[in-house]
């Protein structure tokens, strides 16, 4: 497949919706769910960052670019980069 069909949505292939959380973490507040998917046989790195503010659940989806042949290395390094975002950008990653 072509590198214009996939990054326009073109053409079969698997999924590329995130799953359900594979482990979620609470940093300084925020709740930092995994959630990578299989992507051409490898992981992709991708999360969901999370936070109730005035009652009202903000969320802050992120891919990466980063793959990985295990499950269990793409979560990790999925929470280390929602901690990441939290830790550099707070609440101003719902913004």
């Amino acid at each position: 497949m072509s590198f214009l069909k996939r990054l326009f949505g073109g053409g079969g292939g698997e999924a590329a919706e995130p799953a359900a959380p594979a482990k979620q973490v609470e940093h300084k507040g925020f709740l930092i769910s995994a959630t990578p998917y299989k992507a051409e046989g490898q992981y992709q790195t991708c999360g969901i960052v999370s936070k109730e503010i005035d009652g009202v659940m903000k969320e802050h989806k992120f891919i990466r670019a980063d793959r990985f042949a295990g499950l269990d290395d793409a979560v990790d390094i999925s929470i280390k980069k929602g901690i990441q975002l939290v830790d550099e950008q707070g609440e101003r990653i719902f913004g």
